[in-house]
């Protein structure tokens, strides 16, 4: 067995080594080009401190003389508290390592595989095997080791309908931490947690990340110790008593996905979206412009008032549309009718063949709502089954939304979820399914208890159930929006729904962060009415239309109501977002580091075209902006720049725009980088559209 492990590929480096019978993650950042089998780590023996160096590994064990948090937790009824793994096995290549670890005196054996892609990406689990009496796991948390460089992190926080917000902070001693305790990963969820170096921006600087591939609790960990190291970590957060592992027994951790770049945060960005456009499951066929009708006729349902919508629709080029809530049970309201997956016969009296029918006759695809890990206690199922709740000891928990939490974990609930929606799904010929999770898990508990991590399991079962009966179904994640954007539903789910806010102004930065971790064909992004439902704000169309292009498009709007000119300019946007989604969909997302904050440049790069967005937020406090920098491009090739309006004109508040503006303009890749070309005055809560194709 050797001592030292040295993993390269996709221009990442990781560096292990086993000390007295610790495993010690030596390095992981850039690719080093070089052997370090005779470099040195060792460091300086402090004054007051052990009197021999400790290398506690990557399992940072109190025995081992680690102080800060550990990487395991857990006991025997008190005993067996303290461990001492030592490393029996180590077996590696170049792009991954497999080592075992027991721990003989408390009887575990614990199996860690980790694997570099040809993206640079880790994945990373553990397999925690008892070979004694019942285990009662408190924790296993992922921990790598970060560069004395990273001195600030970032994540992120939100709630329903401002999701995504930044937050940036300096690492100091001490441990930062970030944890979701929703029973789903919820709206103030950070996706992943991010270290960086104080000069860090999008496009240079180092950071490393890690993302936990889970749906449930979760928790998020920087961490700087008294010797000045420092960690990065995640963890699934287990309920007391949630994980008693018997004799034989194994517990696996949900994935962990830690991810470094070199050049910046949108190189960070670049290898996540990479890493998960390489998985086999990943959307393969142009993603559909989407019309959903939530906003347009909410509860409101008659098959008159759908076919206008759908006429509409297909006279504009939607590809797909989706009837949202309200269509099943006596679901007239948000507060009855929840859990009731038969169609209603009040509202669709001929069923929803007719409807699925005619969508399929003009060319589109059908999509239907569910929501099918809730119910409202007024529902035939609450009357008929109150015992099939999330509940601890008999009590009800309160309701959010009216709702309470249907336990799937619960094999009759599962079934009856399952059979119901998948019987609505053949005999409405559904492809596309927008599955919502409109609620926090509260006193989630099943025979006693705690059953978060059973029900998330049981969410990931149904939805592969779901695929396997229907092939070719596609599912759509949402939870009032971006409540569930995880790396762990991500393998069950098509696309996710970013916000339920679609006003555009706010959807500019809770799109921006999300592709920090999601490609684009993954977030959907939909033109909404103006006013804004959410904010009441009006907003042109051509600001909507440039913010709803970058991601998988749509429409969530009563377009049976639009003008001639309206129905014009979707029609033309659609079109142009169909000639666009290839580029969308596949290239590298590029958010320029704009001097001024009240604008947002930003676009997606290939080898042979680009499209960006010139964005203005706000007044600016000077006439003119700075000019527009374009980075992602090659320095040696040549490019014809240009502007497109496919949905209007773009407002401005200027007697003479520049002249590329009209005419478009032919430059160097170096000149657009460190030149750049003159900005125009843009109004407030406007967007240009600027395409730049290689000569």
């Amino acid at each position: 067995m050797s001592s030292q492990a040295h993993l390269s590929n996709g221009g990442v480096d990781l560096v292990a080594e086993v000390v007295a019978g610790a495993l010690v993650i030596r390095y992981w950042g850039k690719s080093l080009g070089t052997d370090l089998s005779r470099f040195t780590f060792e460091r300086s023996i402090p004054n007051s401190d052990f009197d021999e160096i400790q290398n506690p590994g990557i399992l940072r064990e109190h025995s081992r003389g680690w102080l800060g948090y550990p990487t395991l937790s857990g006991h025997r009824s008190g005993l067996d508290w303290s461990s001492r793994f030592e490393v029996s096995s180590m077996k590696s290549s170049s792009d991954s390592l497999q080592v075992v670890f027991v721990d003989p005196a408390i009887s575990l054996e614990l199996e860690m595989n980790l694997s570099i892609d040809s993206n640079g990406v880790i994945r990373l689990n553990y397999s925690l095997l008892n070979l004694g009496d019942e285990y009662t796991l408190n924790e296993l948390i992922y921990w790598l080791p970060l560069s004395d460089k990273a001195e600030e992190s970032l994540d992120f926080a939100g709630r329903w309908s401002n999701e995504r917000n930044p937050q940036r902070r300096s690492i100091d001693v001490g441990r930062w931490v970030r944890e979701s305790h929703e029973g789903r990963s919820g709206h103030n969820f950070t996706i992943g947690e991010i270290a960086l170096t104080r000069a860090t921006n999008f496009a240079t600087g180092e950071a490393w990340s890690v993302a936990l591939a889970w749906s449930g609790d979760s928790r998020y960990c920087i961490e700087k110790n008294y010797e000045g190291v420092k960690s990065i970590g995640a963890s699934e957060i287990l309920a007391p008593g949630e994980v008693i592992i018997g004799k034989n027994e194994r517990y696996k951790s949900p994935d962990l996905i830690a991810v470094y770049s070199d050049s910046g945060l949108d190189g960070l960005s670049h290898r996540y979206h990479q890493h998960l456009r390489s998985r086999a499951s990943h959307p393969a066929k142009p993603r559909p412009v989407t019309l959903n009708m939530w906003e347009a006729i909410y509860f409101d349902h008659s098959e008159e008032k759908v076919r206008s919508l759908v006429d509409v629709a297909a006279s504009i080029g939607v590809e797909r549309v989706v009837l949202d809530d309200g269509w099943f049970g006596s679901r007239r309201s948000d507060r009855l009718g929840l859990g009731d997956w038969q169609v209603s016969e009040e509202v669709w009296p001929n069923g929803l063949r007719g409807i699925s029918d005619y969508v399929a006759s003009k060319g589109m695809e059908f999509g239907l709502w569910f929501e099918g890990e809730m119910l409202n206690p007024d529902s035939n199922l609450y009357r008929e089954h109150p015992d099939w709740i999330l509940n601890e000891k008999g009590r009800t928990p309160p309701t959010w939304r009216h709702q309470l939490v249907l336990n799937i974990a619960n094999p009759d609930a599962f079934d009856y979820v399952l059979n119901a929606t998948s019987k609505v799904i053949s005999e409405a010929k559904v492809n596309y399914i927008k599955w919502d999770h409109n609620r926090t898990l509260i006193d989630a508990g099943y025979l006693g208890r705690a059953a978060i991590q059973k029900q998330t399991k049981a969410i990931y079962r149904l939805f592969q159930e779901l695929k396997e009966r229907h092939p070719g179904l596609e599912i759509e994640s949402c939870s009032s929006g971006g409540g569930r954007i995880d790396f762990g539903i991500v393998e069950y789910v098509d696309r996710f729904w970013v916000s339920d806010n679609n006003d555009a102004l706010a959807r500019q930065q809770i799109q921006r962060w999300t592709m920090q971790f999601m490609p684009p064909e993954l977030l959907g992004t939909h033109i909404g009415p103006t006013p804004g439902h959410q904010t009441g704000r009006e907003l042109s169309l051509s600001f909507r239309a440039a913010t709803a292009l970058f991601g998988h498009a749509g429409i969530e709007w009563d377009i049976s109501k639009l003008s001639e000119e309206e129905l014009k300019h979707l029609k033309s946007w659609t079109n142009y977002y169909k000639s666009k989604r290839g580029l969308i969909h596949s290239g590298r997302v590029v958010r320029v580091d704009y001097p001024d904050e009240n604008h947002y440049l930003y676009g997606v790069v290939s080898e042979k075209e680009s499209l960006f967005a010139f964005v203005q937020l706000q007044p600016i406090k000077t006439s003119h902006a700075p000019n527009l920098r374009f980075t992602g491009l090659k320095s040696d090739r040549r490019y014809r720049v240009k502007v497109v309006e496919p949905a209007g004109k773009t407002g401005m508040m200027l007697i003479k725009p520049p002249s590329w503006l009209a005419n478009g303009v032919e430059a160097t890749g170096s000149a657009l980088i460190e030149i750049g070309l003159p900005a125009p005055i843009l109004q407030p809560a406007q967007a240009l559209l600027i395409e730049i194709e290689a000569i």
